[in-house]
Parts: C-alpha cells; structure tokens; sequence
C-alpha cells in the first residue's frame, strides 16, 4: 500500500496542548504541595487548578483517542464493503503519523491483504500481535501466511486463536494448498469444521468450507466428491461480493487442477482475475494461472468452478 511511511510517531489522543495541559497541572499540585508544606494559604486553590487540569486533559485525551478508533471502524466498514481505494485514503495517513498503534496496524494490514499484499500485511500483523490482544489478528495472519505458502507460519499463527471458525478455515487452507501444507490435517480441520459452519452461516464462510471441501476430495482422486462440493460452492455466488467471488475462485480452480482438467482451472483462475482486480483472490489467481503449463485445451466450453460441466 502506498505512502505508508514513518513520519512523526505520536499518541492518537495526544495533542500539544493537552500535553501543556498536564505539564502546567503538575506544576500547581507540586506548587500546591509546596504551599501546603509552607502552611500557605494558596495551597488549596493551587490543587484545584492543578487537579482540574490534569483531569481536563485526560477526559480529552481519551475523547480524542475514542475518536481516533472510530475513524479506524469507519476505514474497517470501507473495507468491508469492497470499498479498498476509500479505507487506504482513510489508513494511510493515519500510519504515516502513528506507525505503531496496534488497531491502526492491524487495520492497516487487514486493508493490504485484501489488495493483494499479503507479505506486507504480515508484517503489520505480527507487530499488531505484540499489542492488546484482537481475534482478527489471529485470523489475518493465518490467511496471509496461507496466501504465503507458508504452512509453519500459518500454524503458529492459528494458535493465537485455535478454536475460531475463520481461523480454521484460513488453517485448512494452508494446509491442503500450501507447498508444506499437511493434507491429511487439512481434511481433519474441514471434518471439524462441518458442523460448526451451519447453512445460516454467512455466504463466503460457507463457500469457502465448500471449495476447500472441493479441493481435498480432488487431492483424494475422489472426482464426484469435489464435483458436487463445487456445485455447492458455486451455488453460493450469487450472495457474494465480487471479492469473494475472485477468492473462491482462486480456490476453485486449485480444485479443477487437483482433478486434472487444467484447462478449466486456467479459465477459472482468468474469470477469479477479472471478477475483482486488485483484490487478493485476483493476486492468488493470477499466481496460481502463471504456474500453469500452456496448451492444454478445456474440456468444456463453459468454464465453471463446477467440473460436473467438464468431466
């Protein structure tokens, strides 16, 4: 992501006059003190003051800083939404003057991972992981070492939170995609995961269980097991946006190359690549379709995520 830079480091609730605020309230209450000490008849009003500074500029601080996250849950709606050139106006130059606030890192990173950047929203991850503790930490970092190919990394980081549904997910992704990845620990997580992913759960959750499920059965040479997984997988596009579709693409075409029929996964990885440029399901689509070997022929006419049209 550009122009996230180190650039006058600062405290999000910070401001020069509150911190002039609390300089001159610790100058009454030591003067207070001193009055006090001296039996001086100032004393009294001396505390007051300083006492009333101090509180004054702690009630701003905090209300500055309150304010600060709500423009990092404003960014983080943004994002949800697919609205990714809008949350980077908003993060950018908030990073560039408080490089190392955990919720803005961790937003941060949230926002270069769905660009397309895992490695840089790694490194924001990890270093938001050593602040308050975030459940959406866990999740991000475990996706981006599994965008990675980084199968080890992916564990560690799952272990932050091991029992979250999307952690899981984003685990048994590494696991049955990764080039180090355990496959047989991938069908584990994904027979645990069935139950906890009901029918009422979100669309992307779901297609997500359903293309993963796609593509163990594929790695299995069990073909009408990821057959149907896909068909169920697809049936769940209509409710997603265009960003998860690209995603679940991506994964669908792992799937078809699993089964062999290369020329399907190429067309699919191509309509995952046009589906949301810039996003990350077009940067691991277009990954996986370079690694692919040229000229081999789809079998059918209609590339689908479903081989059921191509076997």
């Amino acid at each position: 992501m550009e122009n996230l830079h180190v650039r006058h480091p600062n405290t999000p609730g910070g401001h020069p006059a509150i911190h002039a605020a609390w300089l001159l309230g610790a100058a009454l209450l030591l003067a207070a003190a001193v009055a006090a000490f001296a039996a001086a008849a100032p004393a009294i009003p001396l505390a007051a003051g300083g006492v009333g500074l101090v509180l004054g500029g702690f009630v701003a601080y905090l209300t500055r800083h309150q304010r600060f996250l709500g423009v990092i849950d404003q960014a983080d709606g943004l994002l949800r939404a697919g609205r990714l050139p809008e949350a980077r106006a908003v993060l950018a130059p908030l990073l560039e003057r408080y490089p190392r606030f955990g919720p803005l890192e961790r937003a941060a990173a949230d926002l270069l991972y769905a660009s397309g950047d895992p490695l840089s929203a790694a490194v924001l991850y990890e270093r938001a992981a050593r602040g308050a503790p975030d459940p959406r930490i866990a999740i991000g970092l475990t996706a981006a070492y599994a965008a990675l190919n980084k199968a080890g990394d992916a564990r560690r980081a799952a272990a932050l939170d091991p029992e979250a549904v999307d952690v899981r997910l984003a685990l048994a992704w590494s696991e049955l995609v990764s080039l180090g990845g355990d496959r047989a620990q991938g069908r584990a997580i994904l027979a645990g995961l069935v139950s906890s992913v009901p029918a009422a759960a979100a669309p992307e959750r779901r297609a997500m269980l359903h293309a993963l499920e796609a593509i163990a059965a594929a790695q299995a040479g069990d073909t009408a097991q990821a057959r149907h997984a896909l068909a169920a997988a697809e049936a769940a596009f209509a409710d997603l946006a265009d960003a998860d579709r690209a995603f679940i693409g991506y994964l669908g075409g792992i799937a078809l190359r699993e089964v062999g029929l290369t020329g399907d996964a190429r067309a699919t990885f191509e309509i995952a690549m046009a589906a949301a440029p810039g996003t990350i399901g077009e940067a691991l689509a277009r990954r996986e379709r370079s690694h692919l070997p040229e000229g081999q022929s789809s079998v059918s006419s209609q590339p689908s995520t479903d081989p059921s049209s191509s076997a």
